[in-house]
């Protein structure tokens, strides 16, 4: 993996730098704004700091892991060190593992330096996952870096925090695999967690946010299950640029399955003092684009169904793909944080066949583990983008902050 950092005067001329120098795959992990200093800092201009990364194309043969590639300097993404502190402070992951825990033993009093399992079946399965992984290096015969036992225990641990934090057990090995290639015996403590943290954050990416190039209206589709909040994201979401942006803003709902959805919706409109138009059919939604041609963004609102409902899915295919080609059109999946893993799937499945996405979680004020922001990211490749903390409208809204899920990951906070 190579990280780098790139300045500019402006952050997209930093950028550019970057991809010029990396490629265009390259995953922006930092933007900072360095501001002049000294008694003449008045008369300078500030310039822009972009940290960026490019995996490097490497050859999995058994082969190639015979003869260890040399390290580079790591940055982290946040240009601070992530350290070991002591217990009172941020992270909590200790330098010693726990026991396992053996039937027919009393068990040991509480150390609340030590990740505790809050059952003994739990710690149980979680060692017989890891043995598993260490299984499988061994039957493909990859060859594991000797490393001593305090930084095995010490993976382990991070491990098992990502398991805890609901990360799937499939995601969570395929760090392990690639984080154990990376070190070499003599790493401390910190070199190991950097590169997890450093990891995570290229496999999260860079959230994208709503954009208005030149070309308008924009018609944003807000689609997703019934119960995840589209209604009032939309509503957080048209507040945000028409109160801080200034754009002129449309709303539209073809959520007529559900009156008090429309009446909602209507509320938000009138607060907003912006036009609202109820739409039936496809052609009814194209009818209200056309009439709304000098708006900049038009949100639109769509029914959720049952994944059984064939109907009501054909229904939404056809309104999203009828919208002209000459409209430029994005659609963002809403789903809850507080949904399964297995159900995420399901729902990320069928909306796939309906459009394109982007992804938009709800509800992280109702959860404490976000384990599924990676695992669904990862299942679908899509691009991640706002998250919702709350009921409030326009506030507890914003664009999803990667370092800060990647150190909740990993048990900060």
């Amino acid at each position: 993996m190579i990280i780098n950092k790139f300045q500019g005067k402006t952050e997209e001329e930093a950028t550019k730098k970057a991809k010029s120098e990396l490629g265009e795959n390259c995953v922006v992990m930092n933007v900072r704004e360095i501001k002049p200093k000294g008694m003449f800092k008045s008369f300078k201009n500030s310039t822009f700091e972009v940290t960026a990364a490019m995996e490097e194309k490497e050859d999995y043969g058994y082969g190639s892991l015979s003869k260890p590639k040399k390290i580079q300097d790591i940055n982290l993404a946040a240009d601070e060190d992530i350290v070991i502190p002591p217990p009172e402070k941020e992270f909590v992951i200790p330098k010693v593992p726990p026991k396992p825990v053996t039937k027919n033993v009393a068990p040991a009093k509480k150390n609340p330096n030590i990740i505790q399992e809050s059952e003994e079946d739990e710690l149980l399965s979680i060692e017989k996952r890891l043995d598993n992984l260490t299984n499988l290096l061994d039957e493909k015969n990859i060859p594991v870096n000797p490393l001593s036992q305090e930084e095995l225990n010490y993976i382990r641990l991070i491990y098992s925090t990502l398991l805890k934090n609901e990360v799937n057990e499939k995601y969570a090995n395929q760090v392990v695999a690639e984080i154990e290639k990376m070190i070499r015996p003599g790493n401390n403590l910190d070199m190991i967690l950097s590169n997890f943290y450093q990891k995570l954050v290229l496999r999260l990416g860079r959230p994208e946010e709503i954009t208005l190039h030149e070309k308008k209206p924009k018609v944003i589709f807000f689609i997703g299950p019934t119960g995840v909040g589209k209604t009032t994201t939309i509503a957080k979401i048209a507040s945000k640029y028409k109160l801080e942006e200034h754009l002129d803003v449309a709303l539209v709902t073809a959520d007529t399955y559900r009156i008090a959805a429309t009446e909602q919706l209507n509320v938000y409109a009138e607060i907003l003092q912006v036009p609202l138009t109820v739409v039936y059919t496809p052609e009814e939604l194209n009818v209200a684009i056309a009439s709304y041609e000098e708006k900049d963004l038009i949100f639109v609102d769509t029914a959720g169904f049952s994944h059984k409902n064939e109907e009501q899915r054909n229904a939404m295919k056809e309104l999203i793909a009828q919208v002209p080609d000459e409209i430029e059109k994005e659609v963002y999946l809403v789903l809850s944080a507080t949904t399964k893993y297995s159900d995420l799937c399901n729902i990320a499945d069928i909306y796939k066949d309906i459009s394109e996405y982007k992804l938009i979680f709800t509800k992280l004020d109702e959860t404490d583990t976000f384990g599924n922001i990676l695992n669904i990211r990862l299942y679908t490749k899509a691009e991640l983008s706002y998250i919702t903390t709350g009921q409030n409208v326009p506030n507890d809204i914003e664009l999803l902050d990667t370092q800060k899920i990647v150190k909740q990951l990993l048990g900060g906070n």
